[in-house]
């Protein structure tokens, strides 16, 4: 609720309007990064990631990591600030900033008053960071732009920091600038008439060409070269996050693919005792010869030993799903279906062609769920091990709802719309179940609720826990992406949902609760 254009949006207008990079930075979060990356390889240019640190005791700072060991330590800090706080908090203090300073380009946020207090910070802020330390400026249009500039630039003279140009963006186009005005009055809680100075004077908070920003800045055109030279320098991508599952305890002297294969055969001489058939035997040569190239193994250990611990706990669980092609899968007690019997394709749950991961789902008895969830916390730490987020986004209903509020409308109003509106159609069908509510569609306020509304479908309203999908790494997961308390107690969640994982090719294992084992 703070910015009106998606992350790729905002990629995918840097490379129209010509950069060759563009810096996005989120709030204390990195949550968003993953769809800038995307985005910005369909646009063809580069992301400098970044993040927005709020501090308690200090200035914003901007964020952005040189290299793949600065990236890690800014997850560390946000993962510090994160699990200390409530669930969608971040707390942080200059100092532990300051701890995981090296290789971190630091910006110099300027509050809306330039006083003493914010002098002191910058000789202190020149003093810690030495040449990684800069000072952000905006020309934002508000009729001061100028005065404010030159101050900064004067403090900057004096501090020995690095002017950086910057836009301070809330949305790709300019356009965007009334979606940006509701989802203020929504964040505050206030209507649009009760929203007075919360909203912005103009709409010039969207992306603007190179030649524009030239010219809002040809008297201080260093801040424009070392806004570049900064870019040339961090230099980090997430394509650098190489993910390494854990290697799961194995005998002396083994390797996981050898434990498989053991433990495999094992099971096979259990599921089969009156010998295993020639067709099973062939078929388990292929699966783990494929699964040996692809270097699976880790994955189908750690599966097989969360189900060996809730059989040993007696909690009923089902392996489900494209898993259920697999002889490796039925033979190791994952799964209890003979997929020779039903004649199913190995190639639907791991393809060498398709190069896309393996997805085991598993369902457990919902009563006792959490008893597993506990066992994985415990057995790999809460560095290491995390489930996946699901960004909850506004669907028709929701957004209606918000904006009509924003607008002022009634709750009998919005309980009639809610009631006519079933999709979002073309605009005369609309208007029909309008007029067949009592309402007229020619309101200004109506018209305008129902327009933003659309625009508001798709944005992220808050970051909640997927159903079950836990990411587990060899090294600190956080370390790769910042993990935060989730609402439900003892319960930690990373920050990307299953969309931002497949574009990493991250593995996550799907830990699900089904009501029905609880009664079987």
């Amino acid at each position: 609720l703070q910015g009106a254009s998606h992350a790729e949006e905002l990629a995918l207008r840097a490379a129209e309007l010509g950069y060759e990079a563009i810096g996005i930075a989120d709030r204390n979060t990195l949550a968003g990064i993953v769809r800038a990356y995307d985005g910005c390889n369909k646009g063809g240019i580069r992301l400098v990631v970044g993040c927005r640190l709020d501090l308690q005791d200090a200035p914003s700072l901007l964020c952005y990591p040189q290299d793949r060991a600065a990236y890690g330590r800014l997850c560390t800090l946000l993962t510090l600030g994160k699990r200390r706080a409530e669930k969608g908090q971040c707390l942080l203090s200059y100092q532990e900033v300051l701890d995981h300073r090296p290789g971190q380009h630091l910006v110099a946020v300027a509050p809306e008053q330039l006083d003493e207090n914010f002098a002191a910070f910058l000789k202190r802020f020149r003093d810690d960071v030495g040449r990684h330390a800069h000072l952000a400026v905006s020309h934002l249009y508000r009729g001061d732009d100028a005065r404010r500039i030159r101050q900064l630039a004067e403090l900057a003279t004096d501090h020995r920091l690095p002017l950086i140009a910057s836009n301070d963006v809330l949305y790709h186009v300019a356009e965007r600038r009334p979606l940006q005005d509701v989802m203020t009055c929504i964040r505050e809680h206030v209507t649009i008439d009760e929203a007075g100075f919360r909203l912005l004077a103009n709409a010039e908070r969207h992306l603007k060409s190179p030649d524009e920003m030239r010219r809002l800045f040809r008297r201080w055109p260093q801040a424009l070269d070392n806004a570049a030279r900064l870019a040339d320098e961090c230099r980090f991508s997430l394509t650098e996050l190489r993910y390494d599952y854990p290697s799961e305890p194995v005998p002396e002297g083994s390797t996981p693919q050898q434990e498989l294969e053991r433990l495999t055969w094992l099971g096979a001489a259990r599921r089969y005792p009156e010998g295993i058939p020639d067709k099973v035997r062939d078929t388990l040569h292929q699966e783990l010869k494929l699964i040996a190239s692809l270097n699976y193994a880790p994955y189908f250990l750690t599966v097989q030993d969360i189900v060996r611990y809730a059989e040993s706990q007696r909690i009923l669980c089902q392996g489900r799903g494209s898993a259920a092609n697999s002889v490796v899968c039925y033979c190791l007690g994952i799964t209890a279906v003979d997929p020779t019997k039903v004649d199913l394709l190995f190639e639907r749950f791991v393809s060498a062609e398709r190069n896309e991961p393996p997805d085991i789902d598993v369902d457990f008895e919902h009563e006792r769920r959490e008893e597993v969830i506990q066992y994985i916390y415990r057995k790999y730490g809460r560095d290491r091990a995390g489930l996946a987020a699901t960004v909850i986004c506004y669907r028709p209903k929701s957004a209606l709802r918000e904006v009509g509020k924003v607008f002022g409308l009634s709750d009998d109003v919005l309980n009639r719309l809610s009631k006519a509106i079933w999709g979002w159609g073309e605009d005369n069908i609309v208007q029909e179940h309008i007029r067949e509510a009592g309402l007229d569609p020619r309101d200004h306020r109506l018209g305008s609720t129902l327009s933003l509304a659309r625009e508001l479908i798709g944005f992220p309203r808050h970051l909640s826990q997927h159903v079950g999908g836990f990411v587990i790494t060899r090294g600190k997961l956080s370390e790769s992406v910042p993990i935060e308390n989730a609402a439900m107690e003892d319960r930690t969640v990373i920050e990307w949902d299953k969309d931002d994982l497949d574009t990493l090719r991250m593995l996550k294992i799907d830990v699900l609760a089904l009501g029905m084992l609880t009664c079987i």
